[in-house]
């Protein structure tokens, strides 16, 4: 087990005192034969704490050795190619179109939620440790998608419900489709190294969310699963950054309004403000609703802050209020935090299983606000580099993420969530994980911390 020494100063007769048949991660008290140690004998507070993952500030090239473990993995187990699905030979590009043609599988799909999250991720990976390698896997991804329209068209319009690669590109029916591939989009619109025209697919997405979605009365994006008229913690990220992003494609600011709206009124159904979470689901005319904070459902809904604040406008109107839930939130999901550095899978619950998807989207939430000033890093800086710490360790050598509950719907009883399974092939965190290490590279590159007192503290001028 790695375990970070605190970097202390006293004498060698201590230190030998400390030190004599002392195990590292074995409390003193312990072991058998060692020399008694008391106060007079020996500075006890610096004895060796057996922490269940590394304590302390990891170093850069420690966390870019982790994301790209990530990324070896990713790039070679999400092809891009198109093959016939009934003879597994590759359909050539410029061919005749087959009907049969499919994406030639990989570990995880090419579209999906959790593919935007990730595409988006690896752009970030990229402005973080300065390697092309990251965003060349997001852009020849999009450009390889793009290309395919062509290809998939007629046979996505002659049948909008068609289980076809490109249905939920070109069709797509609910906001797991659209909004988080529609933002990676964006964002890798902006760098220019698409050469494929992808503002068709844009406005696409865009449409789907601004007009097709179903709403209640007040416009709040809803569902008529499980029960009619839900809300979903989940849709916020499935649509606000998305309309955030158009927001700063266009200019326009109607994007602004709507997105700040949905956040808005989510939370004044959904936000708990004396415990500064989330409830995962709420249903229109339930008199009662059993509150589950759900673990990454709270990291969907204060990603969907960060990703909303990058962008809005500093003069718009709604910016003070998502600030402020923003902060809300992260006091609350940092009081929920375990002491392996990891967050519950129910985050109230503590005989709840840790979950790293959750963890690693908390990690860069913190991180994120920190850098840009809207959190205190004092307070919650070395919170963050712990449950870096925690995520670090559930990246397995050959790159899998472990430790990620699988997909999960919206229920009313504990049971349900206790006992989703996980799985290393659950997409949603690769994403999360990229994310988390690329700013709390970030992170390192501008604060400084030490060992204080044997605790990690934020280093401040004196």
């Amino acid at each position: 087990m790695s375990v970070f020494s605190p970097i202390v100063s006293f004498t060698s007769r201590s230190l030998g005192l400390l030190l004599i048949g002392v195990t590292v991660g074995t409390p003193l008290y312990a072991q058998q034969g060692a020399p008694k140690a008391n106060d007079s004998t020996t500075p006890l507070h610096l004895l060796q704490p057996d922490y269940p993952v590394p304590y302390g500030q990891p170093k850069i090239d420690e966390v870019t050795g982790v994301l790209r473990r990530i990324y070896t993995y990713l790039d070679a187990n999400t092809p891009t190619q198109l093959i016939d699905k009934e003879t597994k030979k590759d359909i050539p590009t410029g061919g005749p179109f087959n009907p049969n043609a499919i994406f030639k599988p990989g570990d995880f799909r090419l579209i999906s939620y959790e593919w935007g999250v990730t595409y988006a991720a690896m752009l970030q990976a990229s402005e973080a440790t300065g390697d092309p390698r990251y965003a060349d896997y997001t852009h020849k991804r999009l450009q390889f998608i793009t290309e395919q329209v062509p290809y998939f068209r007629n046979q996505v319009t002659a049948d909008p419900k068609a289980n076809t690669p490109m249905r939920s590109v070109l069709a797509p029916h609910a906001l797991d489709d659209a909004g988080a591939m529609c933002a990676a989009m964006i964002k890798a619109s902006r760098t220019g190294a698409v050469k494929a025209d992808m503002r068709p697919l844009i406005d696409n997405y865009i449409n789907y969310i601004q007009t097709k979605e179903f709403r209640l009365t007040d416009g709040t994006l809803a569902r008529n699963r499980p029960q009619p008229n839900t809300l979903w913690l989940d849709d916020l990220f499935m649509s606000v950054p998305a309309l955030a992003q158009m927001g700063k494609l266009t200019g326009d600011k109607k994007y602004y309004d709507e997105a700040v709206k949905q956040v808005t009124q989510f939370a004044k159904r959904m936000f708990n403000p004396q415990k500064g979470l989330y409830m995962h689901g709420w249903v229109e005319g339930m008199a009662v609703h059993p509150e589950f904070h759900w673990g990454r459902a709270n990291g969907w809904g204060i990603l969907t802050a960060v990703e909303l604040l990058d962008v809005l406008p500093e003069n718009h109107p709604g910016r003070p209020a998502i600030l402020d839930l923003l902060k809300a939130h992260a006091k609350g999901l940092a009081a929920q935090q375990s002491g392996s550095g990891f967050w519950h899978q129910l985050l109230d619950r503590n005989d709840s299983y840790l979950e790293t998807s959750a963890t690693a989207i908390y990690v860069y939430c913190f991180a994120r606000a920190i850098n840009r000033g809207w959190l205190d890093p004092l307070a919650y800086a070395p919170a963050t580099l712990l449950g870096w710490n925690a995520v670090a360790t559930k990246v397995t050598q050959a790159g899998q993420v472990e430790g990620v509950c699988v997909g999960t719907g919206m229920g009313f009883d504990p049971a349900f969530y206790y006992h989703r399974p996980i799985n290393p092939y659950a997409a949603h965190g690769y994403g999360p994980a990229l994310l988390a290490g690329s700013e709390v590279i970030n992170m390192i590159k501008k604060h400084t911390f030490e060992i204080n007192d044997s605790s990690l503290q934020l280093t401040q001028k004196k």
